[in-house]
Protein backbone atom coordinates (compact mmCIF):
# COMPACT_ATOMS: atom_id res chain seq x y z
CA UNK A 1 0.00 0.00 0.00
CA UNK A 2 1.37 3.40 -1.04
CA UNK A 3 0.26 6.55 0.78
CA UNK A 4 1.09 10.13 -0.17
CA UNK A 5 1.05 13.26 1.96
CA UNK A 6 1.26 16.59 0.14
CA UNK A 7 0.75 20.22 1.10
CA UNK A 8 -0.50 21.41 -2.28
CA UNK A 9 -0.54 25.14 -1.34
CA UNK A 10 -3.83 25.47 -3.13
CA UNK A 11 -5.35 22.47 -4.87
CA UNK A 12 -6.39 24.61 -7.84
CA UNK A 13 -2.88 26.03 -8.13
CA UNK A 14 -1.36 22.53 -7.93
CA UNK A 15 -3.77 21.40 -10.65
CA UNK A 16 -2.59 24.17 -12.96
CA UNK A 17 0.99 23.03 -12.32
CA UNK A 18 0.19 19.47 -13.42
CA UNK A 19 -0.37 17.67 -10.12
CA UNK A 20 -3.44 15.70 -11.24
CA UNK A 21 -1.84 14.80 -14.57
CA UNK A 22 1.09 13.33 -12.62
CA UNK A 23 -1.19 11.63 -10.08
CA UNK A 24 -2.88 9.72 -12.91
CA UNK A 25 0.48 8.20 -13.89
CA UNK A 26 1.62 6.83 -10.52
CA UNK A 27 0.58 3.97 -8.27
CA UNK A 28 -0.75 5.32 -4.98
CA UNK A 29 -3.61 4.01 -2.85
CA UNK A 30 -4.31 6.95 -0.54
CA UNK A 31 -3.61 10.67 -1.02
CA UNK A 32 -3.66 13.11 1.90
CA UNK A 33 -3.72 16.78 0.91
CA UNK A 34 -3.21 19.83 3.09
CA UNK A 35 -3.80 23.54 2.45
CA UNK A 36 -6.33 22.96 -0.31
CA UNK A 37 -7.41 26.63 -0.11
CA UNK A 38 -10.78 26.03 -1.76
CA UNK A 39 -14.46 25.71 -0.91
CA UNK A 40 -16.32 22.63 -2.10
CA UNK A 41 -18.39 24.72 -4.55
CA UNK A 42 -15.14 25.91 -6.16
CA UNK A 43 -14.15 22.33 -7.00
CA UNK A 44 -16.86 21.40 -9.50
CA UNK A 45 -14.34 20.44 -12.17
CA UNK A 46 -14.05 16.61 -12.28
CA UNK A 47 -10.26 16.93 -12.11
CA UNK A 48 -10.61 17.52 -8.36
CA UNK A 49 -12.25 14.12 -7.95
CA UNK A 50 -9.96 11.71 -9.81
CA UNK A 51 -12.06 8.80 -11.00
CA UNK A 52 -9.78 6.14 -9.49
CA UNK A 53 -10.36 7.53 -5.98
CA UNK A 54 -13.13 8.04 -3.45
CA UNK A 55 -12.58 11.75 -2.65
CA UNK A 56 -13.42 13.73 0.48
CA UNK A 57 -12.69 17.38 1.32
CA UNK A 58 -12.89 19.43 4.50
CA UNK A 59 -12.71 23.12 3.73
CA UNK A 60 -12.15 26.12 5.97
CA UNK A 61 -14.93 28.64 6.60
CA UNK A 62 -12.60 31.36 5.33
CA UNK A 63 -12.25 31.31 1.56
CA UNK A 64 -8.83 30.53 0.10
CA UNK A 65 -7.45 29.31 3.42
CA UNK A 66 -6.21 26.04 4.96
CA UNK A 67 -8.38 22.96 4.26
CA UNK A 68 -7.60 19.26 3.90
CA UNK A 69 -8.63 16.35 1.68
CA UNK A 70 -8.22 12.60 1.47
CA UNK A 71 -8.54 10.35 -1.59
CA UNK A 72 -8.54 6.56 -1.38
CA UNK A 73 -8.89 3.81 -3.96
CA UNK A 74 -10.85 1.73 -1.46
CA UNK A 75 -13.98 3.38 -0.11
CA UNK A 76 -13.57 4.06 3.62
CA UNK A 77 -15.93 2.58 6.18
CA UNK A 78 -16.41 6.13 7.45
CA UNK A 79 -15.01 9.67 7.23
CA UNK A 80 -14.45 11.96 10.21
CA UNK A 81 -14.00 15.71 9.85
CA UNK A 82 -12.67 17.95 12.59
CA UNK A 83 -11.30 17.47 16.07
CA UNK A 84 -13.89 19.16 18.25
CA UNK A 85 -12.02 22.42 18.84
CA UNK A 86 -12.37 25.72 17.01
CA UNK A 87 -8.95 26.23 15.41
CA UNK A 88 -9.13 22.81 13.79
CA UNK A 89 -12.75 22.70 12.78
CA UNK A 90 -13.38 26.21 11.41
CA UNK A 91 -10.20 25.96 9.34
CA UNK A 92 -10.71 22.43 7.97
CA UNK A 93 -7.43 21.17 9.39
CA UNK A 94 -8.19 17.47 10.00
CA UNK A 95 -9.96 14.76 8.01
CA UNK A 96 -9.75 11.02 8.78
CA UNK A 97 -10.65 7.98 6.69
CA UNK A 98 -11.44 4.82 8.65
CA UNK A 99 -10.92 1.36 7.20
CA UNK A 100 -11.08 -2.02 8.87
CA UNK A 101 -8.05 -2.14 11.17
CA UNK A 102 -6.51 1.11 9.90
CA UNK A 103 -7.30 4.82 9.94
CA UNK A 104 -5.49 7.39 7.80
CA UNK A 105 -5.72 11.11 8.55
CA UNK A 106 -4.70 14.29 6.77
CA UNK A 107 -3.66 17.08 9.13
CA UNK A 108 -2.58 20.67 8.52
CA UNK A 109 -0.97 21.96 11.69
CA UNK A 110 -0.93 25.78 11.89
CA UNK A 111 2.15 27.81 11.08
CA UNK A 112 3.49 30.30 13.58
CA UNK A 113 5.88 32.09 11.26
CA UNK A 114 3.68 35.18 10.76
CA UNK A 115 4.27 36.47 14.30
CA UNK A 116 3.81 35.89 18.01
CA UNK A 117 0.01 35.79 17.90
CA UNK A 118 0.10 33.07 15.24
CA UNK A 119 2.70 31.16 17.24
CA UNK A 120 0.47 31.19 20.30
CA UNK A 121 -2.41 29.86 18.17
CA UNK A 122 -0.08 27.13 16.97
CA UNK A 123 0.84 26.20 20.56
CA UNK A 124 -2.86 26.13 21.50
CA UNK A 125 -3.56 23.78 18.60
CA UNK A 126 -0.64 21.56 19.59
CA UNK A 127 -1.94 21.29 23.17
CA UNK A 128 -5.37 20.19 21.97
CA UNK A 129 -3.98 17.89 19.31
CA UNK A 130 -1.73 16.09 21.77
CA UNK A 131 -4.87 15.11 23.68
CA UNK A 132 -6.29 13.72 20.44
CA UNK A 133 -3.12 11.72 19.75
CA UNK A 134 -3.28 10.28 23.26
CA UNK A 135 -6.90 9.25 22.67
CA UNK A 136 -5.97 7.44 19.46
CA UNK A 137 -3.66 5.10 21.36
CA UNK A 138 -6.75 3.69 23.06
CA UNK A 139 -8.41 2.83 19.74
CA UNK A 140 -8.37 -0.63 18.15
CA UNK A 141 -7.27 0.65 14.74
CA UNK A 142 -3.70 1.47 13.80
CA UNK A 143 -3.20 5.04 12.62
CA UNK A 144 -1.22 6.86 9.96
CA UNK A 145 -1.32 10.64 10.44
CA UNK A 146 -0.13 12.31 7.25
CA UNK A 147 0.56 15.97 7.79
CA UNK A 148 2.32 19.19 7.21
CA UNK A 149 3.40 19.39 10.85
CA UNK A 150 5.11 22.76 10.37
CA UNK A 151 7.84 21.50 12.73
CA UNK A 152 11.23 19.93 12.12
CA UNK A 153 12.14 17.40 14.77
CA UNK A 154 15.91 17.00 14.58
CA UNK A 155 18.88 19.00 13.32
CA UNK A 156 19.10 16.59 10.39
CA UNK A 157 15.63 17.70 9.26
CA UNK A 158 16.56 21.19 8.06
CA UNK A 159 19.56 22.66 6.33
CA UNK A 160 20.20 25.78 8.43
CA UNK A 161 19.30 24.45 11.87
CA UNK A 162 21.73 26.65 13.80
CA UNK A 163 20.22 29.91 12.56
CA UNK A 164 16.62 28.69 12.95
CA UNK A 165 16.60 27.70 16.61
CA UNK A 166 14.60 30.82 17.52
CA UNK A 167 12.27 30.58 14.53
CA UNK A 168 8.84 28.95 14.32
CA UNK A 169 9.15 25.40 13.08
CA UNK A 170 12.32 24.65 15.03
CA UNK A 171 11.63 26.16 18.44
CA UNK A 172 12.70 24.10 21.48
CA UNK A 173 9.06 23.89 22.63
CA UNK A 174 7.95 22.55 19.26
CA UNK A 175 10.72 19.97 19.11
CA UNK A 176 9.93 18.89 22.68
CA UNK A 177 6.31 18.36 21.62
CA UNK A 178 7.49 15.95 18.93
CA UNK A 179 9.83 14.34 21.47
CA UNK A 180 6.74 13.53 23.56
CA UNK A 181 4.85 12.24 20.52
CA UNK A 182 7.70 9.94 19.49
CA UNK A 183 8.82 9.16 23.03
CA UNK A 184 6.16 8.91 25.71
CA UNK A 185 3.35 8.12 23.24
CA UNK A 186 5.51 5.78 21.12
CA UNK A 187 4.42 7.14 17.75
CA UNK A 188 6.93 6.61 14.94
CA UNK A 189 8.28 8.92 12.23
CA UNK A 190 7.76 6.43 9.41
CA UNK A 191 10.13 8.11 6.96
CA UNK A 192 13.07 7.71 9.33
CA UNK A 193 12.40 3.98 9.69
CA UNK A 194 13.76 3.46 6.18
CA UNK A 195 15.67 6.67 5.44
CA UNK A 196 18.09 8.14 7.97
CA UNK A 197 20.02 10.24 5.44
CA UNK A 198 20.54 14.02 5.73
CA UNK A 199 19.20 16.61 3.28
CA UNK A 200 15.82 14.89 2.90
CA UNK A 201 13.60 17.94 2.68
CA UNK A 202 9.97 18.44 1.68
CA UNK A 203 9.61 22.25 1.83
CA UNK A 204 11.70 25.09 0.48
CA UNK A 205 11.33 28.84 0.77
CA UNK A 206 10.43 30.69 -2.42
CA UNK A 207 13.16 33.17 -1.61
CA UNK A 208 16.50 33.05 -3.36
CA UNK A 209 17.47 29.71 -4.85
CA UNK A 210 16.42 27.61 -1.83
CA UNK A 211 14.90 24.77 -3.82
CA UNK A 212 17.61 24.70 -6.47
CA UNK A 213 20.24 24.54 -3.72
CA UNK A 214 18.19 22.14 -1.55
CA UNK A 215 18.16 24.55 1.40
CA UNK A 216 15.02 23.06 2.86
CA UNK A 217 13.04 21.71 5.80
CA UNK A 218 11.41 18.30 6.29
CA UNK A 219 7.99 19.39 7.52
CA UNK A 220 5.79 16.68 6.00
CA UNK A 221 5.70 13.44 8.00
CA UNK A 222 3.81 10.19 8.19
CA UNK A 223 3.39 9.61 11.94
CA UNK A 224 2.32 6.04 12.65
CA UNK A 225 1.31 3.88 15.58
CA UNK A 226 4.14 1.56 16.73
CA UNK A 227 2.60 -1.68 15.42
CA UNK A 228 3.11 -0.33 11.88
CA UNK A 229 6.81 0.45 12.29
CA UNK A 230 7.90 -2.93 10.92
CA UNK A 231 5.50 -2.50 7.96
CA UNK A 232 7.31 0.48 6.41
CA UNK A 233 8.91 -0.71 3.16
CA UNK A 234 10.12 2.41 1.34
CA UNK A 235 9.96 6.20 1.32
CA UNK A 236 10.22 8.78 -1.44
CA UNK A 237 10.16 12.57 -1.61
CA UNK A 238 9.12 13.42 -5.18
CA UNK A 239 11.08 16.42 -6.44
CA UNK A 240 11.18 15.94 -10.22
CA UNK A 241 8.32 18.41 -10.70
CA UNK A 242 7.24 21.42 -8.64
CA UNK A 243 3.52 21.49 -7.87
CA UNK A 244 3.88 23.55 -4.67
CA UNK A 245 6.51 24.91 -2.30
CA UNK A 246 6.20 21.46 -0.68
CA UNK A 247 6.96 18.10 -2.31
CA UNK A 248 4.81 14.96 -2.16
CA UNK A 249 6.09 12.41 0.36
CA UNK A 250 5.14 8.83 -0.54
CA UNK A 251 5.60 5.86 1.77
CA UNK A 252 5.03 2.21 0.99
CA UNK A 253 3.64 -0.09 3.68
CA UNK A 254 3.35 -3.86 3.81
CA UNK A 255 -0.33 -3.53 4.68
CA UNK A 256 -3.54 -4.45 2.90
CA UNK A 257 -6.94 -2.92 3.57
Amino acid sequence: MRIMTFNCNGVRSASRKGFFDWLATIEVDIVCLQETKAQIDQLDDPIFRPKQFDCHYFDAEKKGYAGTAIYSKQKPVSIERGLGFDIADTEGRYIQANFKGLSVASLYLPSGSAGEERQQRKFAFMDEFMLHMKSLRRKKNDFIICADWNICHKEIDLKNWRSNQKNSGFLPEERAWLDELFGKLNYVDAFRVVNKEPEQYSWWSNRGQARANNVGWRLDYHVITPALSNKVVAAQIYTDQNFSDHAPVILEYDVTL
